[in-house]
């Protein structure tokens, strides 16, 4: 069963060299692949696909996220923000 990734929430990625880190889906690609971005890494400009099997979707949305980059008013500072966010939510608990 592949996990529900899907664009506006927030990713772990579970294999490659980006293990553990937080993502944003930006979009799918197909069914087996999303476009995940942090603004740190991997930015707006150079956006990495993965496969949704390497990502675990954590309970956090992002819709608001999602409507900046389809207006194409998105800034990697607005998705680095929002993931420090939700790791210092993680890291507080």
């Amino acid at each position: 069963m592949k996990p529900d990734v899907k664009p506006g929430i927030v990713a772990k990625s579970l294999k490659g060299r980006d293990k553990n880190r937080l993502f944003m889906v930006l979009y799918e690609v197909d069914a087996d692949f999303v476009v995940i971005c942090d603004g740190k890494l991997r930015k707006l400009c150079r956006p990495k696909k993965k496969r949704r099997k390497h990502l675990r979707a954590l309970p956090h949305e992002l819709p608001e996220l999602i409507e900046l980059f389809k207006a194409g008013r998105l800034k990697d500072s607005d998705v680095r923000k929002a993931i420090a966010k939700i790791e210092e939510e993680k890291h507080g608990e």
